[in-house]
């Protein structure tokens, strides 16, 4: 069995979902009547920062730890002030760049600071500064989450429906008497990171994201172009991304490749000859009733039985699917899953889902879907795009009705339409990539003139010792233009997994 920890950070790093946006006045008229909202002198921003910095007695590197105090409503500029989590990595120099890089997490509702162990000893901290600043909602003070929906003694509701309408309509009710859920969009956020930017002195960034992290970028490139060296984005998910009604047929056109792929690889197809058919009988089965299965607890590792119906097995392995090297493992899996034993499959969908939501703020995932998703995801839109998976329309029709009862923020007019901006953005898709496949990367480079959309053999947030290559020639040029990409035509995908 894989380790626990490692299923962990494999699922929360490569997790997935989105944004919303700036609360704007929607009438044109007050647009015009009310004057426009002056940014805050530099030394306002600065007092509110309030970080400490240490240095390792091991390796002498320094990080700056603390936190930067925002009004929950910007607009308004009173009222309740919101702490978000600041953490800086010091470049490690001599020859340092004054450009930093900020990354923005996945989700939406992951807290971007959790990611401090996967880049402290970042090959982009050889020159330059890494700032990770935890999204508004996410964390701390301003954590917008619904506890009750990742309980720690009750593993069946991991094998259930994720939104349930009576838990988070009782959960709304907690969170409307601590917070403002109208303020909690992708634009205010986007304007959080800029004056964070300004208190910290930097004037030129380079930003990066992955899933939902590269909506939160392509929001704030849009803001604030003019600050922008660079853009990195992997796992493209764009405003025309509408979330979650293309879940299911990302993830149908992934497993067709992938078993596809399986037929016609030598050792996949000698170890698994019927496996389309297998995958077939498995949602068959499990159409007519749910398999009861034993698992282990993520924690206490103590066995319970629980009941896996067809829609939590194919949830399961959609988010098994997202890492390139878990979804290798996917035709052994299912051939076990076949052959009777599903606890392989249910203890790698109970670790997927234990780790989701725990790493992300739901209560900040729907302020930010409803209002900029959800609404413009029509019934007759369900029907057609979801019609004729596997996955089906359970997971956008549930989360489509929590959203019927969910604040909404203000956002502009025209929110999704595309913009062209002249910054340099470097564009990475996961040619299996189950939720955010290639598509959608094609889409954003489509109306950004000065872009570059790679498509590499992989899953959902791709890498390598090749892409790294090419973003560090990225970074230190600060352009497109004369790229050695030729590594990309060379990358394999990892052999199959085709034995105990």
């Amino acid at each position: 069995m894989m380790n626990n920890k490692k299923i962990y950070r494999l699922f929360v790093y490569n997790l997935v979902v989105f944004l919303s946006v700036f609360s704007f006045c929607c009438e044109k008229e007050k647009q015009a009547l009310s004057p426009q909202v002056q940014p805050e002198d530099s030394q306002t921003l600065k007092s509110r920062l309030a970080l400490n910095t240490v240095e390792d007695t091991e390796t002498g590197l320094k990080s700056s730890t603390g936190t930067f105090a925002v009004f929950e409503n910007r607009s308004a500029r009173k009222g309740r002030m919101i702490h978000l989590n600041v953490v800086v990595l010091h470049a490690e120099g001599p020859e340092t760049r004054p450009d930093p890089f900020f990354v923005f997490a996945g989700g939406p509702g992951a807290d971007v600071t959790t990611y401090r162990f996967m880049y402290e000893k970042s090959w982009i901290r050889k020159m330059r500064d890494i700032v990770l600043v935890s999204q508004r909602g996410t964390s701390g003070d301003n954590k917008i989450d619904c506890p009750e929906a990742a309980p720690s003694d009750d593993l069946q509701s991991y094998f259930s429906p994720y939104f349930k309408e009576a838990l988070f309509r009782s959960c709304i009710e907690e969170l409307k008497l601590k917070f403002d859920l109208t303020q909690y969009s992708t634009y205010h956020a986007a304007d959080d990171v800029n004056d964070i930017r300004r208190a910290l002195n930097y004037d030129k960034i380079n930003i990066t994201g992955s899933s939902y992290g590269t909506r939160m970028a392509l929001v704030y490139l849009r803001k604030h172009p003019e600050t922008v060296r660079t853009a990195i984005l992997n796992g493209v998910a764009p405003l025309a991304f509408r979330n979650p009604l293309y879940h299911a047929p990302g993830f149908q056109r992934a497993i067709d490749m992938l078993i596809e792929e399986c037929s016609e690889d030598p050792d996949c197809r000698a170890a698994f000859p019927s496996l389309k058919q297998e995958y077939k009988a498995i949602l068959a089965r499990l159409e007519k009733e749910p398999v009861e299965v034993t698992v282990r607890h993520p924690e206490t590792h103590k066995e319970s039985r629980v009941r896996m119906p067809k829609e939590a097995f194919i949830e399961a392995l959609r988010m098994y699917m997202y890492g390139s090297v878990s979804s290798r493992h996917v035709p052994y899996l299912i051939h076990r899953a076949y052959e009777g034993d599903f606890q392989p499959f249910a203890e790698a969908g109970l670790a997927s889902e234990w780790a989701v939501r725990r790493a992300l703020a739901v209560g900040m995932l729907l302020c930010v879907t409803c209002a900029e998703d959800l609404d413009r995801i029509t019934w007759e839109d369900i029907k057609e795009i979801t019609g004729n998976t596997d996955m089906g329309s359970g997971r956008v029709t549930r989360q489509k009705k929590v959203c019927d009862f969910w604040p909404r923020s203000e956002l502009p007019e025209n929110f999704d339409d595309p913009f062209a901006v002249d910054v340099p953005v470097l564009l990475l898709s996961g040619s299996l990539d189950p939720v955010t496949p290639p598509q959608w990367g094609e889409e954003v480079a489509s109306h950004l003139p000065n872009s570059l959309h790679l498509v590499v053999p992989g899953a959902h947030g791709v890498g390598g010792p090749c892409l790294q290559f090419i973003q560090k020639q990225f970074l230190e040029s600060g352009s497109l233009k004369e790229l050695n990409i030729s590594c990309v035509d060379k990358i394999k995908t990892r052999p199959f997994r085709v034995k105990e």
